[in-house]
């Protein structure tokens, strides 16, 4: 999943939480009382090392080994495959181990802990072992991401993903990409990705920062899961099946904003591998993947003529409609539910300035020119650490994150209110905001 996209704005640190698990408990055990079994650790470490060197820097041209670390969020145990630079792991048979600090979270991720860049894996990894091989090398390339020479794409939340036109193309290209991947000849092949670039095409045309926006997160999730397919898998059929299954899964996701790339990043690197090769060299400068594989495809004046409700229609377009504005109806309910909580009611606004933030990509909820509603995320930041349950409002600038306001004092250093829970720093506390109810955390003035 995913790791640190956008480090350095904000000193941020982004992580998506494990199988929708957010906040990690107060450890309870010792770390040698971790539920994550030596030998198994042992064997994960064995295996990421067999994928590595398997690849042997091909795909990237740089290694993709490192030290890892197991995190078990219920203990908040680590064990991990060598010691750290400062000397917080003890060595304990083949493995090193200690207690991940509550201030930083436990996530799949690229992550810098006491003195050592690690790739952090949260316990227990998938079962399949097809599906562990591929998160492990999807984690892998984040910790070796910024030293690759792909440019960086400014991007947002991908809010327009959260609309009915904005799914329903979403999904559309999807099913073309998949069509493509499978295609028996070349006609087949050229006919599915024309009609998968329209729907893109058309999503562009609609959202002007759409481009810009999913450009970002693909140069970033995409490339990992396309990593983790090529790395993950051997030969080219697993490959391509580990492809079409990343098409798939993500449909039942409730929200794509910041899930969509994990679909389409080794559908689009699948497919620039047959028709583009070397196409990895020229992410050097500012490029897409939609970009580049529109590259490969030449101008066909028959294909032009023809309407993307026709394209639709070799996908299933009518039933896919009916279905997703049946969705449209219900999110419209929910974004009112959001307005009135984060937006209209009495509010606690919360400076965001060095977080790390823990969050599950595959549930959010775009509120406009409000934000993103979180349902549920961990952050730890200069005033202390907060967990929520019940739904967090993320402003578009990431400086923000709005809550509903407690409707308690706070007792000493806890605060709490509806679905949330706040352990404070010393030299914060909140006080009256702009409007009546209102609250604000702010630092105590010296």
């Amino acid at each position: 999943m995913k790791s640190a996209i956008w480090a350095g704005v904000l000193g941020t640190t982004l992580s998506f939480a494990p199988s929708g698990a957010v906040a990690a408990e107060a450890a309870t055990k010792t770390p040698d009382e971790s539920a994550i079994p030596p030998e198994r650790a042992v064997e994960v470490f064995a295996l990421a090392r067999t994928l590595c060197e398997r690849d042997a820097g091909k795909l990237w041209g740089a290694s993709l080994c490192a030290p890892i670390m197991l995190v078990d969020p219920k203990t908040r145990g680590i064990l991990a495959s060598q010691a750290d630079a400062d000397g917080a792991l003890k060595a304990s048979g083949a493995v090193f181990v200690g207690s991940l600090p509550a201030k930083d979270n436990a996530a799949n991720t690229a992550t810098h802990w006491s003195g050592t860049h690690w790739t952090q894996l949260v316990w227990p990894l998938p079962e399949d072992e097809a599906r562990r091989s591929v998160l492990i090398a999807h984690e892998l390339f984040h910790r070796l991401h910024p030293q690759l020479r792909i440019a960086a794409v400014e991007g947002g939340d991908n809010t327009h993903l959260d609309t009915f036109e904005g799914r329903y193309a979403l999904q559309l290209e999807w099913r073309a990409l998949a069509a493509a991947l499978q295609a028996d000849d070349a006609q087949a092949q050229r006919l599915a990705i024309d009609d998968a670039l329209a729907f893109r095409a058309d999503r562009y045309r609609r959202f002007p920062k759409a481009a810009n926006d999913e450009a970002a997160l693909e140069l970033n999730e995409g490339l990992a899961e396309y990593t983790g397919v090529m790395v993950g898998e051997a030969t080219p059929e697993r490959r391509l099946q580990a492809a079409l299954h990343d098409l798939r899964v993500h449909v039942g996701d409730p929200s794509f904003v910041r899930s969509f790339a994990y679909a389409t990043g080794p559908a689009y690197g699948l497919l620039l591998d047959r028709r583009a090769p070397g196409w990895r060299e020229r992410l050097a400068t500012p490029a897409s993947l939609y970009a580049l594989l529109s590259a490969t495809v030449s101008a066909d004046e028959n294909a032009g003529t023809q309407t993307l409700d026709q394209r639709a229609a070799r996908y299933d377009g009518a039933a896919l409609r009916k279905s997703e504005q049946a969705r449209e109806l219900a999110r419209q309910r929910a974004s009112a539910n959001n307005l009135r909580r984060f937006v209209d009611g009495p509010v606690l606004r919360m400076p965001l300035q060095h977080m790390n933030i823990q969050f599950d990509p595959r549930n959010l909820q775009a509120l406009g020119e409000h934000g993103t509603v979180y349902p549920s995320l961990r952050i730890s930041d200069d005033w202390g650490t907060l967990e929520v349950s019940e739904g967090a409002l993320m402003k578009p600038d990431w400086r923000t994150l709005v809550l509903v306001a407690p409707s308690k004092k706070a007792r000493g250093s806890e605060v709490s209110g509806v679905g949330w829970k706040l352990q404070l720093k010393s030299g914060w506390e909140l006080a009256a905001g702009e409007r009546a109810g209102d609250r604000v955390l702010k630092q105590v003035a010296k």
